[in-house]
């Protein structure tokens, strides 16, 4: 078997685990995909409406390239006479993966409610829930399996290339200014995804079951001088037996002659997805736009087959704030 059949055949592998155990797709900027994360993080952003697009291209070099995206946009909105607000949001994903073109589509509404805890400064409790249609999809036509050597067929009971089924998460966070500086902020925050656990099989599998996933997210922005701050930001989740851990951060640097209101920003640093891959990010801030890149150095144990290459990502989002509101300081915010 030659080198290039090896790589195949490892990969297959590892993509039919993942699917058989129900393990979730992800992106390296997972900065950028709130929802992904966890519905109580939508809303928490300096702004009253985004709009944030993320697309992945994967192992090109050594299979069928995996392609996925994210599109989600939120809206945020003044409840009552206090402080408090809602998020409506939508989040729309689409991954093909492989030789087979394993599709992955989501359609998936959120709303996340944010609680002010203080009438003096930026500090909210929010609660978000997500739910919506999800499908996947093969091409029969492109499976091999060695029935179809023996004359046999794929020798697999599929009798419907595709099957969808409704998914459905929920989550709270925590965030607050640091020293009523803007540019000091945390957050925290805990997701149960895939809590109904829905069938995940092709061939109609009652006992076969997404497993829910738990996400555990953090971050924490600094001002260094009037000029620049850093980033650091963290992902830990769990799907059955799998487990994943991201981390990093960005030094950024505001151009312009007013800092509290500078011309563009420019981001730049390094995240590590935990025995797997060293990222590094590069991020422009021109307002109401922002676009990123990065790039997956592979330190896995598949790196002298996949000759360290990993995924290359770039993200664009649209941030605007509404004039019609009345407070602009109080509001969730990162």
């Amino acid at each position: 078997m030659n080198q290039k059949k090896t790589i195949f055949y490892i990969i297959t592998l590892v993509c039919l685990q993942l699917l058989a155990a129900g393990q979730d797709i992800h992106f390296s900027q997972f900065f950028e995909t709130p929802f992904l994360r966890n519905p109580a993080l939508a809303g928490i952003f300096t702004g009253d409406v985004r709009i944030q697009s993320v697309y992945r291209n994967q192992w090109n070099s050594v299979t069928t390239g995996y392609q996925t995206a994210s599109l989600n946009g939120e809206y945020k909105k003044p409840i009552g006479h206090g402080d408090d607000f809602v998020t409506m949001g939508m989040q729309l994903f689409y991954d093909k993966a492989g030789t087979v073109s394993f599709t992955n589509t989501q359609i998936l509404p959120a709303l996340n409610y944010h609680k002010s805890l203080s009438t003096e400064k930026n500090t909210y409790l929010s609660l978000g829930f997500m739910g919506g249609w999800v499908q996947h999809r093969i091409d029969i036509s492109k499976i091999t399996t060695n029935s179809q050597y023996e004359g046999m067929g794929i020798g697999e009971n599929i009798t419907d290339p595709s099957y969808s089924y409704i998914d459905g998460s929920v989550g709270i966070s925590i965030n607050s200014g640091l020293n009523n500086n803007p540019d000091n902020n945390y957050y925290l925050g805990a997701a149960f995804h895939h809590f109904n656990r829905p069938r995940n099989s092709f061939y109609r599998n009652k006992n076969i079951e997404l497993n829910p996933k738990w996400v555990f997210s953090g971050g924490l922005k600094l001002g260094v001088n009037d000029y620049s701050f850093v980033t650091l930001q963290a992902d830990y989740s769990r799907q059955g037996s799998f487990a994943e851990t991201l981390f990093g951060a960005m030094y950024s640097f505001k151009f312009g002659d007013y800092p509290d209101k500078p011309d563009y920003v420019i981001h730049f640093g390094t995240y590590v997805r935990w025995n797997d891959a060293l990222i590094p990010v590069i991020k422009l801030d021109y307002s109401p736009y922002s676009v990123s890149f990065s790039y997956d150095a592979n330190i896995s144990k598949l790196k002298p087959s996949s000759y360290g290459r990993g995924g290359f990502e770039i993200a664009i989002s649209w941030v605007t704030k509404l004039p019609d509101r009345s407070n602009p300081y109080f509001k969730p915010r990162f």
